[in-house]
């Protein structure tokens, strides 16, 4: 089973571009109105949706810690720092998560990039 992903609105548009083109199920947070959501809600909105979110935003490396001590459930997070690699690269990985990774293994899970 393949692992949907959501992307953060600070993730460069050439991401979402490069996975859909490669088959992987994307949606980004300016394609669902929620570009402007407070980062809680956002997090909800994505866990919700049942998909892993994407980002650059070490706030949310905050906020998941916070869900795991209250034992509040996620899909997973998957991070990078916007500077620590190209967006080639960002897609190559993001391509493996998602069509190698079971939704699953990323449940309430932080994933930091490069793998």
């Amino acid at each position: 089973m393949s692992i949907a992903l959501y992307l953060d609105h600070n993730v460069r548009r050439a991401v979402a571009a490069g996975l859909r083109q490669r088959g992987v199920d994307v949606l980004t947070a300016h394609e669902d109105g929620a570009a402007e959501l407070d980062d809680e809600l956002l997090l909800a909105r994505v866990a919700e949706l049942g998909r892993v979110f994407f980002t650059h935003d070490d706030d949310f490396l905050a906020i998941a810690d916070r869900w795991l001590e209250a034992e509040r459930p996620f899909l997973g997070i998957v991070y990078v720092h916007q500077y620590r690699m190209t967006v080639r690269q960002i897609i190559v990985e993001l391509e493996l998560i998602a069509k190698a990774g079971d939704p699953a293994d990323m449940q309430s899970r932080v994933e930091f990039l490069p793998l």
